[in-house]
Formats: C-alpha cells, structure tokens, sequence
C-alpha cells in the first residue's frame, strides 16, 4: 500500500475450494460455475476457483471461466509450493497453476519448522528455497501471486524467526501479498494481533490473513487482524469448511461495513448479503443456522414481550444494526410467551387493527396459548398464524370446504410401496372428488388436494410443496405421542410455512396443507 493512501479491504473467497472441503458438500462443475457467478455479482474481489493440480473437475472450471470470464472478480488457482529437491519449472503442481490461464494464482508453503521437517520430511533451508523457487517462477510467468503462510502463527509461537524468514523470502521473490494462516484454528485475537505486528515489521509486501474456526474465533482473529493493518481476508461463504470451517464472509462483510466503518477495495453490494448467503447454502444443499449471524432467518426475529415493546418504541433497543443494510428483515414472532404488543406488531403486517384491549385481542391470546399447549408453534409457521388472526377477527372467508380424505398404501412388487390419495371438497356449492398418486402418503395428498382445486382456482398450478418436516411433540406417549408437521410451500414469488397437530401424522399433515393452500388462496 502507498503510503498517504487510504487503507482497502479485500475479500478473498475460497467457498469453491476450502469451503468445498466441508462434510457433506460435494459441488459439481455446473455448481461451481453458477456460485461463481453469484460471488462476482456480489462484488468478491478475488474467487479461488479451486486446485487444478488436485482433480479435473478444478481444470474444466479454469477451462470454462476462461472462455466465458466473470465481470468483477478475479479468478484464482490454487496450489502449493514445489515439491523438495526439483526445480519449479519441473514441479506438476506448478504447471497446472500456469496451465489454468489465470491472472492470479495463490500458493501455499510451510511456516512451521514442526511440518518442514514432519511432513514434509526436509529441511528448514530447503523449504525456504522452495518458497522462494516457487513464488519467483510464477512472477516470471507475469502472475499477481498471492502466497498463504500455512500455520503461521502455530509456527511464529514454535519458532518465531523462521516463521518471519518464511514469508521474509516470498516478499523478495516478488509475492505480490502475504497472508497468514490460523491453519488449525487455534490463535487467539491477541496472539493473532501480536504474530500481524511483527509480520508487517518484516516485510514491505500487503499481509493478509486466513482463519479457521477451529475455537470459533475465525472472524474475531481475522478482524483483529485487520486492526493490526491486514487488507485482505480470505473467507468463505458461512463459513463453509473443513472440520469447524472457515471464516464466514457474511459476518465479516457486515462488520468491516457497517461497525468497523472500512472501505472495501470493491463496490460489496451488502443489500443482498442474505441473499448471497442463502443461495451458496441452498447450491451447497446445506441447513442455513437460523440464529446464524445477519443472514440467518431469525438473525432479527424478537420474541419476548418486553423485547418487542421496546423495539416498537426504538428499532436500535434490541438490534446492532438496520437488517435492511445487510438484505434481512425484522419479524416479531407469537409465542405463548408473547405479550399483546407481538400479536399488535404481527397484526399490523397483515393489515388487521387490533387495540390493545379489544376482545379481539384477548380472543387471540387465548387461542394461541390454548393451541400451543397442544403442541401447535407459530414460530415458524407465519401463514398459518395469519390465517388464524384474520379467521379470529373476521377478516377472512373460506375458499373451499375439505370434506374428507382417504389414503391407501400398498406394497407391490414391483414398484415398492404405493401412496393413493382421494380428496373430497366443495366450492361454491359443487362437491369435488379426485384422486392421485405420489411419493408418500403426503406427496399423493398435495396432489390430489391440488388437483381437486385447479378447476376453481388455477393458480393452483403455481404453487409447490419444497419442505416437510416432523417433530414429535411429546415424545413420553411412544407410539400415541402428537406429532408437529411443518409444510413450506412456494410459488414464483415468495415463500410460505404453515403447521399441524395430531397424534395421526397424516392428519397433522393434512391440517398444515389444507392452510398452505388456503393461504395462496387468500394472498392471490
């Protein structure tokens, strides 16, 4: 950085590569390429792509943003340092990095004399020619080269002047930045500031810094490494990686923007920070935390009655920032635990007036704390709480009566077990009677429900069922215990959960589709 110039942070993003090594992750080449595209949207400085010298997959991702480059961010190829006693321009892992065409490519050497000589069974001065043969023979190919310090800062507290001399050698062969690795995760905020402080004292070249999460501290130590004069941090999206993962982006974004007050070196479109977050989530197929910080569904949602009072008088009482900066929302959940001013804030969204002491007011109250000790939560079931106000309120009319249901599985030998469904309703005084077949007993009940209805209402058709779950409620009953069914459904726009109860879980079921489409219904 020069000097008098305004310090920028950069983001690294390595979800392709590092966050990929999560348990349970597993992204094929047409992944990689649509998250890819996402992060460059977003306004990720630079994405590592992955390892082309590791498996094809990494190469045909070179291959393919090669011919059809990202906009904004810069693509990088990720590998290591030669291998002991060849020269570079001899080492495979070097060539597939000059192979991949790419701009920018980041190498990885060891810090810690604990792995030089362990792990990589050598010595502590051939590792530093290895550092330096390996940065010097991708300069001369004229790439930016980004070199990680792995474990070094387990390795500045083993052995503190050959950590220094580790990354003392990348600068001189012309590394263009030097980041340093919490590898096992296992630094501290103050011992991550201490190892920054004399890694800036040795060389003259940008350091950046790269943290698991071993401890959970990932995002502590790669902020406190930014106080200490850091201007990039590598991350992934949720913090996806190996073991406990990386540092997460997402927080770190937030907090450099919107409480640290740092300029990034890129236009960072932080309005969809959430949506980012749930996309690589949804393409990864894996949970996002709801308490997971900014972008998790319940990173804003207020339940306690006095929390809620509070936040009606003054958004700033019970949140750190406004959830619009960062793409979320603020929810006021209902709970037994809620006071009058949850149902008044919820109500309000649904454009239903409520006072304060109205009998309506008091007829809700008491419903909800009558249903959930039925096991009913509205929680997480928001249009199925909607419906319940405007029914309780009189704002709201039925669109068809359901009658009865039937469901028949059987086993065949061929096709395993059959789910048959008949469905039996009236709208507008004419009976419906249909049947379908599905995957489930569930399954063939949304069928056949929405088959019954497309006649009446066509936009039946643009609606569909994306999650199931099944809780029991009280588990001491065994077999006869109550069962919770949350259904999500979804159509071009938006979104819906509703619930259900019973101790028969195709009645429960039943009960939460019968809201879902009810719902749609009434929303239009």
């Amino acid at each position: 950085m020069k000097k008098g110039s305004v310090r920028k942070i950069q983001l690294y993003d390595t979800t392709l590569r590092d966050g990929a090594q999560t348990e349970g992750i597993s992204l094929s080449l047409a992944d990689k390429l649509e998250i890819a595209r996402k992060l460059d949207h977003f306004g990720m400085d630079y994405i590592e792509g992955g390892w082309p010298g590791s498996n094809p997959k990494d190469i045909e991702f070179f291959k393919e943003i090669h011919r059809n480059p990202l906009k904004h961010s810069r693509v990088v190829a990720f590998g290591s340092t030669r291998r002991a006693h060849i020269k570079a321009e001899q080492d495979p892992n070097l060539s597939a990095l000059v192979d991949a065409k790419t701009k920018v490519v980041t190498i990885f050497g060891k810090s810690w004399d604990l792995h030089v000589t362990d792990v990589f069974k050598t010595s502590l001065k051939e590792n530093l020619a290895m550092i330096r043969d390996s940065v010097a023979y991708l300069k001369s190919k004229k790439l930016e080269v980004i070199y990680d310090a792995e474990h070094f800062f387990d390795g500045f507290k083993s052995n503190r002047e050959y950590a220094l001399s580790t990354i003392r050698e990348a600068a001189k062969a012309g590394a263009d930045m030097i980041v340093l690795c919490d590898t096992n995760g296992g630094g501290l905020p103050s011992e991550v500031k201490r190892a920054v402080q004399a890694a800036s004292g040795a060389v003259k070249v940008p350091i950046g810094i790269h943290c698991h999460n071993d401890m959970n501290l990932a995002v502590a130590n790669s902020l406190a490494a930014v106080e200490q004069g850091c201007v990039q941090i590598q991350g992934t999206i949720n913090g996806y990686g190996e073991r406990c993962g990386n540092t997460d982006l997402t927080s770190v974004a937030a907090v450099l923007e919107h409480k640290m007050k740092m300029p990034f070196a890129s236009k960072i479109r932080m309005n969809e920070l959430m949506k980012i977050s749930h996309f690589v989530a949804e393409v990864c197929n894996m949970p996002l935390q709801f308490n997971q910080p900014f972008v998790g569904m319940s990173a804003f949602a207020h339940k306690a009655g006095v929390h809620v009072d509070a936040m009606v008088k003054n958004a700033k009482t019970y949140e750190p920032l406004d959830p619009a900066l960062v793409g979320n929302q603020r929810k006021f959940l209902i709970s037994e635990l809620s006071g009058k001013t949850n149902i008044l804030a919820k109500a309000k969204e649904f454009d239903v007036d409520l006072g304060k002491e109205s009998p309506e007011m008091r007829n809700i109250l008491h419903k909800i704390r009558e249903l959930e000790n039925e096991g009913y939560q509205f929680e997480a079931a928001e249009a199925s709480f909607e419906l319940l106000v405007k029914k309780l309120t009189g704002k709201y009319h039925p669109y068809f009566d359901h009658l009865g249901f039937r469901v028949i599985d059987t086993k065949e030998e061929k096709e395993g077990v059959v789910s048959e469904a008949s469905v039996k309703i009236k709208v507008k005084g004419e009976v419906e009677l249909t049947a379908a077949e599905g995957d489930g007993p569930v399954n063939a009940l949304d069928k056949a429900l929405r088959k019954a209805l497309k006649r009446f209402y066509p936009v039946i058709a643009h609606i569909h069922l994306t999650d199931y779950k099944v809780r029991v409620v009280n588990s001491q009953a065994g077999t006869a215990a109550k069962v919770r069914v949350f259904i999500q459904f979804q159509d071009e726009k938006k979104s819906w959960q509703t619930v259900g109860v019973s101790e028969n879980i195709i009645e429960a079921s039943w009960q939460a589709l019968v809201d879902a489409v009810e719902y749609k219904l009434h929303k239009g």
